[in-house]
């Protein structure tokens, strides 16, 4: 009896670790395929001056980008406080050697002149991109970007549930690490300082 549970055991065991081996080598082939990473990608999208912006547009410089939406309560002027402080940190001139995007998930109320009045408020070098649904949405999945629609209560205005994550890009506008709302600006400052 106990032979048989030991041979069950060292059985499941062995499919559990087979799964795991299995799922360790997808995440590794997705996350890193022919030498590319898999998080980023083509866009299209219009900046708050209503000047047509691509991913193209953003090489030669380190880039960190946001995807949020500017009636967010918390989250993102968080995340967006904390992308200017890390660049703040490595001097005066450091913003114009350094994109700082956000992008938004709410382009049915993100409008460009919308963006134009909110960007300035995390520093004057902020680029605000916005687009038709369908290039957003194209956008966000180049990113793996989570982001749904959440009806208001009692009346109030929609809200939009989203991943919460700044993307750090090379000059090349390849990705290169990711940080979340709670990073400390130390780390964000240190990775771009690594590109510059």
């Amino acid at each position: 009896m106990l032979r048989a549970m030991s041979r069950t055991m060292k059985a499941l065991l062995g499919v559990w670790i087979a799964l795991l081996a299995g799922a360790a080598g997808w995440i590794g082939w997705d996350a890193w395929q022919g030498g590319q990473t898999s998080i980023g990608g083509p866009f299209t999208l219009v900046d708050q001056n209503g000047r047509t912006i691509t991913e193209a547009s953003l090489k030669g410089k380190p880039t960190l980008i946001y995807f949020g939406y500017t009636y967010c309560p918390d989250v993102c002027p968080t995340s967006l406080l904390l992308m200017e402080t890390a660049i703040e940190r490595l001097g005066p001139d450091a913003a114009r050697k350094v994109n700082l995007v956000f992008i938004t998930v709410d382009p049915a109320r993100d409008t460009p002149e919308l963006l134009k009045g909110y960007v300035p408020n995390f520093g004057a070098t902020f680029i605000g991109l916005t687009g038709t649904a369908e290039q957003v949405a194209a956008a966000a999945r180049s990113y793996r970007v989570y982001y749904q629609k959440v009806p208001g209560k009692d009346g109030a205005p929609y809200l939009m549930d989203h991943s919460s994550i700044v993307y750090l890009l090379d000059r090349n506008g390849r990705f290169v690490t990711h940080f979340t709302h709670e990073a400390k600006a130390e780390a964000i400052t240190s990775g771009v300082q690594r590109l510059l």
